[in-house]
């Protein structure tokens, strides 16, 4: 078995201090940007707004993630404590919600710079959006949080800051499940498969939202009042994503560049 103990603090100077979750985080956005950077001067488009578009789907991120938590794994105890709604950094960030947030950031930024449409920008914020949900699996490892279910075999992680139990590493699983589908989506966007407009989003939408509906089945409980549930509350938020995206797929067929 491993065991994984590892302090979710990576530097404390004084009063500041620096997570790895935090330091995942943000690596993971400034590298999404970069891969954002290359896609637009590959198809002739000036960078220059991404540095907005970047604050926009952050903050996105952030409030849409924090709102969600709130709002569907433990209402209760933040309706009776709203003041703890604000201190995101002691955790609580739902990325169904967080994913809502970016979309919503994107539109925003296209009222103000508006170039191309949403979905052009969509099909291919999707490439570094997986990659940056990778990074951020990888924190909750390093934070040994969002924790698998007890498991047997002896791919099992002994969690030593929760108990000590080998539990399926399922913050590892996303985390690859997620790296495997930017490499897909890089490998169809350098291949120009992605000509049909919303093909690239409905495929993201349905390869996360269905990895996570699956995953969930190992993963121990999130809200406090799912225990017992035929489903957990990610696989109900799940659903919706995933019917979405087989919508913009199917949508995609009528929408493809005309030969010439």
């Amino acid at each position: 078995m491993f065991f994984w103990n590892v302090d979710p603090i990576l530097v404390q100077l004084g009063p500041i201090t620096l997570h790895w979750y935090g330091l995942l985080f943000v690596g993971g956005f400034l590298l999404g940007f970069r891969v954002m950077q290359w896609i637009c001067q590959r198809e002739g488009y000036p960078t220059e707004p991404l540095e907005s578009l970047l604050l926009y789907m952050f903050a996105g991120a952030i409030i849409g993630a924090r709102l969600a938590h709130v709002l569907f794994y433990d209402p209760e105890f933040y309706f009776a404590h709203p003041i703890e709604i604000l201190k995101i950094w002691r955790g609580g960030l739902a990325s169904h919600g967080g994913t809502v947030g970016v979309i919503i950031a994107i539109w925003l930024f296209l009222r103000k710079y508006p170039q191309n449409g949403l979905l052009w920008w969509l099909d291919r914020l999707v490439i570094p959006t997986a990659l940056t949900a990778c990074f951020i699996r990888l924190g909750n490892f390093m934070n040994s949080e969002i924790v698998g279910l007890p498991t047997g075999g002896n791919w099992g992680v002994v969690f030593a800051r929760i108990d000590n139990l080998p539990r399926h590493p399922v913050q590892l699983y996303e985390a690859f499940s997620y790296l495997a589908i930017f490499i897909l989506l890089f490998w169809l966007y350098r291949r120009n498969a992605m000509k049909a407009k919303g093909f690239s989003f409905g495929l993201f939408m349905i390869l996360v939202f269905g990895s996570r509906l699956l995953l969930e089945f190992v993963k121990t409980p999130q809200a406090s009042y799912e225990a017992g549930n035929m489903l957990t509350v990610g696989q109900w938020l799940s659903i919706p994503f995933v019917l979405l995206g087989i919508f913009f797929v199917w949508r995609s067929r009528y929408h493809r560049p005309k030969a010439v």
